[in-house]
């Protein structure tokens, strides 16, 4: 049932899609009122996230180490994996985005039928995690042709490099088939894997089959069904203008697409997938470690009263002498 909800969720907006198709009004809603309500959504949500991130109070240092703190002078310590500086905290956090590279020392434990427990490295995850997440950029990037006119020079030198194959007419794109096979990894692990079924919910399911069927609907509008792209970058041009056009009539396959893709924005910023922004604001990852060098105060405790000894004596000093006891001060 965690996979069947999902795939409902994206089973109903393809049929939503379609029947909209039909009709002016649908393609209207679909094309214009749907885009814009998208955006806002995404804008709105990212700012509000980002937003909560930052008014959340780190005290503290607390970043995630891996290796030798920086200590006396003549022990090497791990400038990557535990960053006493600043600067080594943000080269690990720009690898962390490049090259995934915690993902990439990443290991599993299994026990084996004899009882012993062994360890084996994760590096499919890491290759279908690293090729999903280019192959998607690349795409965003290749569909910036549709809103900009002229056309700038580094998509088209993108469009040559991933088709460099030359496979077809029109030409495969390698980003296409690298992002279709990094989701079918990526879901047949959570399938395969009893222990990943257990422990998987619906919200970690929808993300892969929304874009897989995104995915899915780009490949089949540019291989098989083929739509009309002045008519689209049309209509693209004049919703990034603010001078919507209403006349957008493409084909019905077009319009799965276009609302595959805004459900997708508006439930991004609601979802796992605003990692893509919150791996910048994680204390774990953008601090140093300098707990032994700098002593960080909470700036966010409130004063607390205290009531020092002197203060305790001066208060039952003649109480304390009756009693026979010791006092600092006669």
């Amino acid at each position: 049932m965690k996979l069947v909800w999902p795939a409902a969720v994206v089973v109903l907006l393809t049929v939503v899609a379609l029947a909209g198709a039909q009709v002016a009004a649908g393609r209207l809603v679909l094309s214009v009122g749907l885009p814009y309500v998208a955006a806002l959504t995404l804008l709105a949500g990212l700012v509000w996230r980002v937003a909560s991130w930052a008014r959340s109070p780190v005290p503290f240092r607390i970043p995630t180490t891996c290796g030798q703190q920086r200590a006396l002078d003549w022990i090497p310590s791990s400038r990557l994996d535990n960053p006493s500086t600043g600067l080594g905290a943000a080269v690990r956090v720009l690898l962390e985005v490049v090259a995934f590279r915690s993902l990439f020392r990443g290991v599993r434990a299994h026990q084996r039928p004899d009882g012993k427990l062994v360890y084996r490295s994760e590096k499919l995850l890491w290759a279908a995690g690293l090729g999903f997440h280019a192959s998607l950029l690349v795409i965003v990037l290749r569909h910036a042709r549709l809103f900009f006119e002229p056309v700038p020079a580094f998509v088209t030198w993108l469009q040559a490099a991933d088709g460099f194959f030359a496979v077809g007419v029109p030409e495969l794109y390698l980003s296409d088939v690298v992002l279709l096979a990094a989701l079918a990894v990526l879901l047949g692990r959570r399938l395969a894997d009893a222990r990943l079924r257990y422990l998987s919910l619906p919200a970690d399911y929808l993300p892969l089959l929304l874009l897989g069927a995104i995915a899915a609907s780009g490949v089949l509008l540019r291989h098989f069904y083929r739509t009309d792209l002045v008519a689209v970058k049309n209509l693209v041009l004049s919703l990034a203008s603010l001078r919507p056009d209403t006349s957008f009539a493409g084909g019905a396959l077009a319009f799965v697409h276009l609302l595959l893709v805004c459900a997708l924005a508006v439930y991004f910023p609601f979802s796992k997938l605003v990692h893509m922004a919150g791996v910048f604001m994680s204390p774990t990852r953008n601090l140093a470690n300098s707990s032994r060098r700098v002593r960080h105060v909470n700036p966010w405790n409130a004063p607390v009263p205290y009531h020092t000894y002197a203060e305790w004596e001066d208060e039952f000093r003649q109480k304390l002498k009756t009693a026979g006891l010791p006092v600092e001060k006669e």
